[in-house]
């Protein structure tokens, strides 16, 4: 087996289809197609070659009727021009969170980053996974298609030609399966997440703030007010972040503690329960009371990150003909804690030649009363 096979072990077997079409035109003339998953029970993903984009989910709601609960936009030129500010549907890497100072070190050799988000890098710094075309090949048994790029040395700064397949996979239980491998030709630092953002009424459908989530974690990441974790894990419980019976989003914001303060919202990590380990397990349920959607997030990451679009600017239309405003979605970010290349009691990033990364996300959709 190579380096880069991917296991995509799933309980159920897949009789689903898995379709191209045209999808738009760059800036610099290259050809975007877009692929369409469906499964047997009607659920669609599709995705686009640019950045690894999600741009539709669709799914049923209590009343069987369909809609798309990911937002995005309606054509390439809208992603192309401002998916670097919002990263919408798309993979994130090389390293996604915050890198204080826009530096770290390998093996005592200082690595030196773009600052993009004030003395920080945010994203690996620009011009990132998201902005790039990956290659497409459709898996064989119909459930997804497998994507991959190769990140030269030296890209966004980062040390090591890397090599990074992305597989996406939709599952006859409404399930959407990310499965994400990468080796290295030298030393360097990973941490790839799915940038989608949800709102389980119908994208486009008004603010996703009443929306009830339950996040199977007990402690959360102390941050500064730039994001960076200062290393102080503290319980959940009595606090704004305390998620682990089921609450709705916007009651919490409301309440008043020191790391809400100046942040709009939620752009908070949670260390998940069961830590580091190949093992998915379920970190976090979303639920949304007018439609009946539940959302359960699944993964092999040690930690959730929450963010509730608080720098939505309400100038950008969706997909849905609508503009979006902060709180409209929510991404829900499987992922390793910011700032870990330079923390080393964080899990750790660090990817050697001979070594495989590898990471499991799964966002199962269904319907119910919760």
């Amino acid at each position: 087996m190579s380096l880069l096979a991917v296991a995509l072990c799933t309980t159920q077997a897949s009789a689903g289809t898995v379709k191209r079409a045209p999808y738009g035109t760059l800036k610099d003339g290259r050809t975007v197609g877009q692929w369409t998953l469906r499964n047997q029970s009607g659920m669609t993903v599709r995705f686009i070659a640019l950045g690894a984009i999600i741009t539709d989910v669709v799914v049923p709601g209590k009343d069987g009727k369909r809609a798309n609960v990911a937002l995005g936009f309606s054509k390439l030129a809208d992603y192309e021009a401002r998916n670097a500010d919002y990263g919408f549907g798309a993979v994130i890497g090389r390293f996604a969170g915050r890198i204080a100072d826009a530096r770290f070190s390998i093996d005592g050799r200082e690595v030196r980053l773009k600052a993009n988000d004030g003395p920080n890098t945010l994203h690996g710094g620009g011009n990132g996974f998201d902005s790039k075309l990956w290659a497409v090949r459709p898996l064989g048994d119909g459930s997804g298609a497998a994507l991959s790029y190769r990140s030269a040395a030296g890209e966004q700064g980062f040390p090591g030609a890397l090599t990074v397949r992305v597989t996406y996979r939709l599952l006859e239980d409404d399930a959407l399966r990310i499965d994400y491998e990468a080796v290295t030709d030298a030393p360097t630092v990973i941490n790839l997440t799915n940038h989608s953002y949800f709102n389980l009424a119908g994208a486009g459908s008004g603010t996703a703030l009443d929306h009830r989530l339950q996040v199977f974690a007990d402690r959360y990441a102390e941050a500064s007010e730039s994001g960076i974790p200062t290393g102080t894990m503290p319980l959940v419980a009595d606090t704004p972040f305390d998620f682990r019976r089921g609450t709705a989003v916007r009651s919490q914001i409301n309440v008043a503690h020191p790391q809400m303060t100046n942040r709009r919202g939620y752009n908070h990590s949670w260390l998940l329960r069961g830590g580091e380990g190949d093992t998915v397990r379920l970190a976090a349920r979303l639920w949304e009371a007018s439609s009946g959607r539940t959302m359960e997030v699944w993964t092999s990451e040690p930690v959730l990150h929450l963010y509730t679009a608080n720098w939505f600017s309400g100038k950008d239309r969706g997909a849905q003909g609508t503009l979006y405003a902060a709180g409209d979605g929510i991404a829900l970010e499987t992922q390793h804690l910011s700032d870990a290349p330079n923390q080393v009691d964080l899990p750790s990033t660090l990817l050697r030649p001979g070594e495989i990364y590898r990471s499991t996300t799964i966002y199962r959709f269904n319907v119910g009363d919760r």
